[in-house]
């Protein structure tokens, strides 16, 4: 499958291939593709955070702490 790129993105493509990472567009497209994946992922995981957040299913961070401590046997907090 053969794409015509905008001169601008195919100019970043190759700017990417000059440092010597990557050794075909494909690769630049790939790991672009990937970072991608994983901002959708992470802005996913944000929004269910203020959803949890809005519905009242936090608790405070003392108490997180306390949590984590004792199920990890980490000393108590003073």
């Amino acid at each position: 499958m053969n794409y015509q790129l905008p001169a601008e993105l195919d100019q970043r493509i190759q700017s990417q291939l000059a440092l010597g990472i990557y050794k075909s567009p494909a690769e630049v497209l790939n790991d672009a593709l990937d970072a991608l994946d994983q901002r959708n992922e992470d802005l996913a995981s944000i929004q269910r955070g203020i959803e949890d957040e809005q519905a009242g299913r936090v608790i405070p961070l003392q108490q997180f702490d306390q949590q984590i401590r004792a199920e990890f046997g980490f000393m108590p907090h003073e």
